[in-house]
């Protein structure tokens, strides 16, 4: 036991250091104080000192000094590029920090007062006075893989941080323009006062008066703020013009709730919401697309080398909800994955979630009992064959009680069939007795039957509108060759594209087409019977032919019941491109040497389902002879030419015989917009070959001038200046000389 004489002395000790510890503070912090004018000039000329080396930027400021303990205040600062425009400008910049976590290291802004700023963003001649964002740091360490829980957590971090408790922001604007455009936002006020955030945004000097309002505690991770117009719908031009994509809507909402991170994974709570969502975009549907609303609350969880949004979100549209789970893994290999899950939903309020313009069959549908949606995706990029693929819809009770816009037992009687071209009508088709083309099924051969099932649907009497390993195999190959191909369409879907469908190519329509098949197959709307003998009579089978009883007279002058093997393997072959079938034939009727694989694969194919007897001489490829009285109409066609044109498969912008085919854009180009070059393209042609190459070189010689004057020399000695310009004037002679050689041949 210690006397209490003893404990006196070690609490006089204690005073003592502590006392010592608070003295040499106050010396330290009034040393500090007295310098720190000093202290922030040195940090200033730093700071100008790296961004002239490092970026080539002009950084001026007019005045800096500390109007308290830790405020400071500066005016009349200029950001420069280097021969580019002037970037920023801010007439009053006051900044304090909060002063406990910044003796933690932490720095953490407590207010930001900025008065009459401009940012000024500028691409003309493709030379941008913000570049130097983009300037990547020569890195001579050895790469280690990023962690993206930590990232994200330290991202998170300081944009949390770099928002101050209180803001008063005045007449701050935002320019953008390039050759072709330009836009201006004015930040007339922003304010955030007690966790109130309120602000007006002048777009394009009064287009638009934008507002983003809500509760805002960066410090805490607790942010809830909407964005909306005064009179109007938001509206967001610049993505139109540059995606093709309109979009407005009354209402944004975004939430942030809580921010974790522990066991190597961060989490992100929050939800985003929108109102009177308008969309149009010719690849998504070719009418407006209207949410009245829609939401999601998203759990983000970021690992060490993936994203994902957790399967306890919950999405929100209209009367329906669902569960996703989306997870992207970077490394060592590339995975996605995708479920979703509807669980158990009244089937009327699915059909009446449906945003309006998307599906117009099914506009007005009445429908009982209940649904079930699951989608199950897993995509290895190391090996994408063994990709998986899940979607199923299930029922309880499921029925239709009233048919929308469109009848879909309609083709269980006599109707019309009206084909379109490219969007346009064409002469109307009786599909029924009273047309003489008209084909029962038992009147036409087995021959074509078995051959076009055998190419288009093998298992067309057994599935029920969908052959899942044909998706699947449709998706790894569309994955490998990077671009979309034609696959997993069954005989039902092509049937309900050519009844019901216009021949748009929207992502809406194939949805719609989906669903339909899906009714009619489940709920036995028809036989299958019924829908194989629709199907001959309505495809289209040549340039304006359509229904195999006017096909097989065209080819072959025979009724359909009369069609030999050979000749019902060469009609499958075209369904999938019908426009190009007389590019199958030599100018003598018979069929090209090429067809004689698909014949034998096709032909085994047949014989190995009990569909056809084996046959060592191709299936009768030499027995095929095109009516001679279309014969004429074969011009001579290079053989690589008559073999491109044969594997067409977009019907629509087939070509006739004789005409090559101009390059079509892909998907994604049709989704988010491609520039028509075809008319620069036929102009150029009109020019000399002389006069073009003069030009070409003049262009050559102007582009090496302009890129010696914007040389980015921060950093670099004279003598690696003189060498990087030596070298753009040997590569643009290089070049020169290419164009040269391309005439002379």
């Amino acid at each position: 036991m210690h006397s209490p004489s003893l404990k006196h002395k070690y609490i006089r000790i204690a005073g003592i250091v502590l006392v010592s510890l608070i003295v040499i503070l106050l010396i330290g912090g009034y040393i500090a104080y007295s310098k720190r004018g000093a202290l922030l000039q040195h940090a200033i000329e730093k700071a100008k000192n790296k961004a002239k080396s490092k970026y080539n930027l002009d950084l001026e400021i007019g005045s800096a000094s500390f109007t308290g303990l830790s405020t400071v205040s500066f005016t009349n600062i200029t950001v420069v590029p280097q021969q580019r425009d002037s970037l920023l400008s801010i007439k009053k910049f006051d900044v304090s920090v909060k002063l406990l976590p910044l003796i933690l290291g932490e720095v953490k802004l407590a207010n930001v007062n900025l008065q009459e700023g401009h940012l000024n963003l500028t691409d003309i001649n493709h030379v941008k006075n913000f570049d130097f964002l983009f300037k990547r740091k020569k890195d001579t360490t050895e790469h280690q893989k990023v962690d993206l829980s930590e990232l994200s957590n330290n991202l998170i971090k300081e944009v949390l941080y770099k928002i101050p408790d209180d803001l008063t922001l005045n007449n701050f604007l935002i320019s953008f323009k390039n050759d072709s455009s330009s836009f201006k936002v004015l930040a007339q006020s922003a304010l955030i006062k007690d966790g109130k955030l309120s602000s007006t945004f002048n777009l394009n000097d009064g287009a638009a008066i934008w507002h983003f309002d809500g509760r805002m505690h960066p410090s805490d991770k607790d942010i809830d703020i909407k964005l909306y117009a005064d009179g109007k719908k938001v509206e967001l031009p610049f993505i139109e013009k540059r995606y093709h994509l309109k979009v407005n809507f009354d209402t944004l909402s975004t939430r942030l709730s809580k921010v974790e991170h522990s066991d190597g994974e961060t989490r992100i709570f929050g939800y985003w919401g929108v109102s009177n969502l308008l969309i149009n975009q010719p690849g998504l549907a070719s009418t407006d697309i209207v949410v009245p609303n829609a939401g999601i609350d998203a759990n983000v969880f970021v690992g060490q080398n993936y994203v994902s949004i957790d399967s306890s979100s919950l999405i929100h549209l209209k009367k329906i909800t669902a569960h996703p789970y989306i997870k992207y893994t970077l490394n060592p290999v590339k995975i996605y994955e995708m479920k979703v899950n509807t669980g158990w939903l009244n089937a009327q309020d699915l059909f009446d979630s449906f945003p309006s313009g998307i599906f117009d069959s099914l506009d007005g549908i009445q429908v009982a009992g209940k649904l079930n949606y699951s989608l199950n995706f897993f995509l290895n990029t190391a090996s994408p064959d063994d990709v998986q693929f899940d979607s199923r819809l299930g029922k309880d009770g499921f029925s239709i009680r009233k048919y929308g816009k469109t009848d879909l037992s309609k083709l269980n009687n006599v109707f019309v069939y009206t084909p379109y071209e490219k969007g346009k009508p064409m002469g109307p088709h009786i599909i029924g007795p009273e047309n003489s083309y008209y084909t029962p099924l038992d009147q036409i051969s087995p021959n074509l039957r078995n051959a076009v099932m055998t190419a288009e649907d093998p298992s067309f009497y057994t599935n029920h509108g969908f052959v899942e390993e044909s998706i699947r195999k449709s998706l790894a190959t569309d994955f490998k060759d990077k671009k979309f191909k034609r696959g997993g369409s069954t005989i039902s879907m092509q049937l309900v594209k050519n009844s019901f469908l216009s021949r748009e190519k929207t992502l809406a329509r194939k949805i719609e087409e989906i669903l339909i098949v899906w009714m009619i197959e489940n709920n036995h709307i028809m036989t299958k019977n019924r829908m194989l003998e629709v199907y001959f009579n309505i495809i289209e089978w040549g340039r304006g032919i359509y229904g195999i009883g006017e096909a097989s007279r065209y080819y072959f002058g025979k009724t359909p019941a009369e069609l030999t093997i050979g000749e019902s393997i060469y009609l499958a072959s075209i369904v999938p491109h019908p426009k190009t079938g007389l590019y199958s034939f030599m100018p003598d009727g018979t069929l090209r040497p090429g067809l004689i694989g698909y014949f034998n694969s096709l032909g085994n194919l047949m014989a190995g389902h009990g569909r056809a007897q084996r046959d060592s001489n191709y299936y009768g490829f030499y027995s095929v002879r095109l009516k001679e009285g279309l014969r004429r109409e074969i011009a001579p066609v290079n053989t690589a030419v008559a073999d491109s044109l044969m594997k067409q498969n977009d019907d629509d912008d087939a070509v006739p015989v004789g005409v090559v085919p101009e390059k079509k854009p892909t998907f994604f180009q049709r989704l988010f917009g491609k520039k028509d070059t075809t008319a620069k393209k036929q102009e150029v042609k009109t020019i000399s070959a002389k006069d073009k190459l003069k030009a070409d070189i003049e262009r050559l010689r102007d582009e090496e001038k302009r890129k010696e004057l914007l040389v980015d020399t921060a950093g670099k000695t004279k003598k690696e200046i003189r060498q990087e310009k030596r070298k753009m004037r040997s590569d643009e002679k290089d070049q020169e000389k290419v164009l040269k050689d391309a005439v002379k041949e």
